[in-house]
């Protein structure tokens, strides 16, 4: 199947806001004054380090203190951030110019040397656990600043997506000598960026208040002041939005749409661009919690290809996408829905096959399957607790007997990283397809800063090879056809299974006159306007 036309995201179905209006309801008086904004949020920030983990929590909530050189927009194309334009200069090296009379919150001037800071700090300084943004910035060979309103950055091999990399990393300003520690900067003093809030107080994972910055460059924001409460219960976020204790509600459930509808509610949701699967270890020769149905531990069955594909064919994902998310999601069958630059129209998802699955799993050695802990985390993704559960009822089909487990994103994450975890349930995003298949299937290796994300382990030396070929095409349809080429090719060996791509979803009270989704899934103060008599 060819597509018609290149994609343009403007366009694509999958990425259309739908804004259901609830019943009608009066609009506080004063409200146009736009004082504070309250905000229930499933996102627990446990850092003010903008730099240390590539994580939504700190993307979304810290993008008020902090900011990029490139934005991408809620349609994914970029555009001016901190840098007003960007050109290739040769095939290694590009040149960014910044925005002219910006300043830091404590009134210091945004210059290139910043920049180079901001860089230098994520490619030589920071070691943390997760990698955070090091691979986005370990091609990066030296960056300069000829003048205070220009950077030359020069890279170690060829970077055509260059500019997509700095819609993610945030500019900090730089100090008088040193680097800044992560340590330094979760100790209480005020962090100190470019964007339309100021810092006001954090707790972590409990809250964080922000004050407007009135000398913002892009003009004063809407609301004067701005409170992000932590509630990972998602029924406890409904109850806020229901109650009037909040104006704001992000990751609502799909199963809650209607009741808060007719509660007065107003919904706004739209297609992520995201990916949710299960993840194997594959590298380990025995794994916690896998066994024979006697109990003994058994060698790791996930080292064989078809018992991959074997429980990639018992999985349910019409179940999960259309009654788990009731309809709020799209069964998954790549990285990104289909249509994106870079997907694969061959791909398709596919509708469980349990007798060929049990065939599967009995040429592999397993005919009466085996035992295993299927993790995840709770409240962390729309349906994921569910999802362990529906997973779990339809492998049992073939003779696998899973037990969920599911823990706080929090605990999940900090064992899923110490291999306490044989299978998982987990989720990723990014800024576009080659990005999540550097992170969730190339083979990790440091020096090329992939496989962030590869917690299972997985080598597909075929595959690294492909993508890295792909990654030297410039942006077109020539780098999109080659990205799904690799996409296929790492597809057959079932490294992942694919469940769904679900629909952020938003619930907003009458204080907010609108609500811009982005398809990355932040939430933050400056998608909302407030309502106005």
């Amino acid at each position: 199947m060819k597509l018609g036309r290149p994609f343009r995201p403007r366009l694509m179905s999958a990425f259309l806001v739908s804004v259901a209006l609830g019943a009608s309801l009066s609009v506080p008086a004063g409200a146009q004054e736009a004082g504070e904004l309250r905000i229930a949020t499933s996102y627990k920030l446990m850092t003010l380090d903008p730099h240390y983990a590539n994580l939504n929590e700190n993307t979304s909530l810290l993008s008020h203190i902090y900011e990029r050189l490139v934005y991408q927009d809620e349609g994914l194309e970029l555009k001016p951030g901190l840098a007003i334009s960007w050109r290739a200069l040769s095939s290694t090296q590009w040149e960014f110019k910044l925005r002219d009379g910006v300043r830091f919150h404590d009134g210091s001037v945004f210059d290139a040397q910043d920049v180079v800071y901001s860089i230098e700090r994520i490619r030589d300084f920071l070691k943390p656990p997760s990698g955070g943004f090091r691979s986005s910035v370990s091609g990066i060979k030296a960056v300069s600043a000829p003048d205070p309103l220009t950077v030359v950055i020069e890279t170690s091999g060829t970077a055509p997506t260059l500019p997509l990399t700095f819609s993610s990393i945030f500019m900090m300003n730089k100090p008088a000598k040193g680097f800044e520690t992560t340590e330094a900067l979760n100790s209480g003093a005020a962090p100190n960026g470019t964007g339309p809030y100021r810092f006001d107080s954090w707790s972590s994972g409990e809250s964080l208040r922000l004050t407007r910055n009135d000398g913002y460059w892009g003009g004063k924001p809407t609301w004067l002041t701005v409170g992000f409460r932590v509630i990972e219960n998602p029924a406890a976020r409904v109850a806020a939005l229901s109650t009037g204790e909040v104006d704001v509600a992000d990751a609502i459930p799909a199963r809650d749409v209607d009741g808060l509808k007719q509660r007065g509610a107003w919904i706004a949701s739209i297609g992520a661009a995201r990916i949710n699967f299960v993840q194997f270890d594959v590298a380990r020769d025995t794994l916690p919690g896998v066994t024979d149905k006697s109990g003994e531990p058994i060698a790791n069955p996930f080292k064989n290809p078809q018992v991959r594909r074997a429980l990639a064919l018992a999985t349910d994902r019409g179940i999960l996408a259309g009654k788990i998310l009731a309809g709020y999601g799209a069964a998954a069958s790549q990285v990104f829905p289909i249509g994106l630059p870079g997907t694969s129209a061959k791909l398709l998802p596919e509708a469980p096959d349990y007798a060929q699955a049990k065939a599967l799993l009995a040429k592999a050695g397993y005919p009466d399957g085996f035992n295993l802990v299927l993790a995840g985390p709770a409240g962390r993704y729309p349906g994921d607790a569910e999802s362990l559960q529906a997973i779990a009822q339809s492998w049992a089909r073939i003779g696998i007997n899973a037990q969920p487990s599911t823990a706080p994103f929090s605990v999940f994450n900090t064992k899923r990283a110490a291999g306490d975890y044989a299978v998982w349930y987990g989720g990723t995003s990014g800024e576009a397809v080659d990005i999540i298949l550097r992170a969730l299937l190339a083979s990790p290796n440091k020096e090329r800063g992939t496989g962030a994300l590869n917690f299972g382990k997985y080598q597909n030396v075929a595959f690294d090879e492909m993508l890295a070929r792909a990654e030297r095409i410039a942006v077109g349809p020539e780098r999109n056809a080659a990205l799904a080429s690799a996409t296929e090719l790492v597809m057959a060996d079932q490294p992942i299974i694919p469940l769904y791509h679900f629909h952020h979803i938003v619930g907003y009270g009458p204080r907010i006159g609108s609500y811009v989704m982005h398809p990355r899934g932040w939430t933050t103060a400056m998608q909302t306007q407030a309502a106005t008599e």
